[in-house]
């Protein structure tokens, strides 16, 4: 039996990975490079397009455990994440570019994956594993539309600006991460009439025209630094230019606010402006960001660009294992389906992918419980909403504690989320072990 899975970004990626370590054969399906999405760059399989940060990587931290239960079922996408590392404090950031490497080289060099370039337009026949993305290609996007109970919903997201560290004044930087815990991070501290006068800038900047664009349309996450900027005077010194945890050696004192930047390849020689997404005009963002100290003469590797996500009305047409409820056998994976993020796009790819191959090897499906983080985010995605937005993994989906005469409610939250975090790595650690106890040994597969 053949698995199709179309697109190989990190669910695509993930979910063929899945599926090949089962002894699966799989047709990976990928458009570029002789087609490319307007966000992407690289001819290479699971390109990092937004940032380059795969964010925290504390088990006190939703995305955190998530990506330790994704190295528990020996996710592809971590195991790169973790080889192509650089500095973050406490969260995990990696080169692109070696990221992106060895995931292809892994792919291309399994025996059970055959990786094809083209264009699909419809949905294949036989089990399918649909991983195309936000910006899937408008003549897919519009035969998926046409599926039975299905609504299509759009939102919007960019991508931040990459600088060179070459170009940058080090004499009005320092090196800090927040609460001493290390010196990854660049800091470009602002005194308060530097910020008003940035803001005021922001404020009144040229921005470009985006087709459709609506500002209520852009997902939290991703909104606009300018956007941001016209929310209040003092909403950017609480958000991604807070200074707390950061103290300037130079004076030892808080600066009033502070713009972080955080390494973007192994060799530190490119920086990308933490929080800094944005629909600015291209002279713009080098005009206005170069009032920031320290990026006076910065030389941008990139500018910062917005583009139009879509995503699926999941509720109702997938189920938690991301399995089309009218149609089994087809699956969908990654951002499409509602799940935000990097980390949470390549998760439910693993799940799709470990749940389809058990389905074809008559197995059953694999389901995981609401007290794992990713079997949370299956049931977020399946869960009937009539106001569905696309969601990160935080601890609020997860199951909470049990409270009873027994167990008393943990005020504190840190040891609340470390005793939530203890319990789904059992439970995930426990259905690994059951797994190799009952399937045969990887080394025993045939192509």
């Amino acid at each position: 039996m053949m698995v199709t899975v179309v697109g190989a970004g990190l669910a695509g990626c993930e979910a063929a990975w899945q599926l090949a370590r089962q002894g699966i054969s799989v047709r990976l399906v990928e458009m570029k490079p002789e087609k490319k999405s307007p966000a992407h760059h690289s001819d290479q399989l699971a390109e990092l397009v937004c940032s380059n940060s795969l964010r925290s990587d504390r088990l006190t931290n939703g995305v955190g455990l998530l990506k330790e239960e994704m190295r528990q079922l020996s996710s592809l996408i971590m195991e790169a994440a973790d080889y192509a590392r650089v500095p973050a404090g406490g969260a995990l950031a990696v080169d692109r570019d070696m990221f992106s490497g060895y995931i292809t080289d892994k792919l291309i060099h399994d025996p059970h994956i055959q990786l094809v370039h083209e264009e699909v337009v419809s949905l294949p026949l036989g089990p399918c594993i649909i991983a195309t993305g936000p910006l899937t290609s408008d003549t897919l996007a519009e035969k998926i539309a046409a599926l039975p109970g299905l609504k299509l919903l759009n939102f919007y997201d960019a991508a931040a600006p990459i600088v060179t560290k070459e170009s940058l004044d080090m004499t009005k930087i320092f090196r800090q991460s927040r609460y001493d815990r290390g010196d990854d991070y660049l800091n470009c501290p602002m005194d308060e009439a530097q910020y008003r006068s940035f803001v005021d800038e922001l404020i009144h900047a040229q921005t470009a025209e985006i087709h459709g664009f609506e500002e209520t349309a852009v997902f939290e996450g991703c909104m606009p630094v300018e956007s941001m900027a016209k929310r209040g005077d003092m909403v950017l010194a609480f958000g991604p230019l807070k200074p707390v945890g950061l103290i300037d050696p130079r004076d030892g004192k808080m600066p009033f606010a502070v713009v972080q930047l955080r390494q973007d390849n192994a060799e530190g020689t490119l920086y990308n402006l933490v929080g800094f997404q944005t629909r600015l005009k291209f002279p713009e963002q080098k005009r206005i960001f170069g009032m920031i100290p320290g990026l006076e003469n910065a030389s941008f590797a990139r500018y910062g660009v917005m583009h139009r996500n879509t995503f699926l009305h999941s509720p109702g047409f997938l189920n938690s294992h991301y399995e089309m409820i009218e149609r089994p056998g087809t699956y969908f994976a990654g951002q499409i389906t509602g799940v935000e993020g990097y980390v949470e796009s390549a998760a439910s790819g693993l799940l799709a992918g470990l749940s389809l191959g058990h389905q074809l090897l008559g197995k059953g499906h694999v389901e995981f419980p609401g007290i794992t983080a990713i079997g949370s985010l299956g049931r977020y995605i399946s869960t009937q909403n009539a106001r569905f937005q696309p969601m990160n993994c935080t601890f609020g989906i997860i199951d909470s504690l049990p409270v009873d005469k027994e167990h008393k409610k943990i005020r504190n939250k840190q040891m609340r989320y470390t005793k939530i975090a203890e319990r789904s790595l059992e439970y995930i650690r426990s259905w690994v072990i059951q797994e190799q106890e009952s399937g045969p040994k990887e080394s025993e597969r045939t192509p």
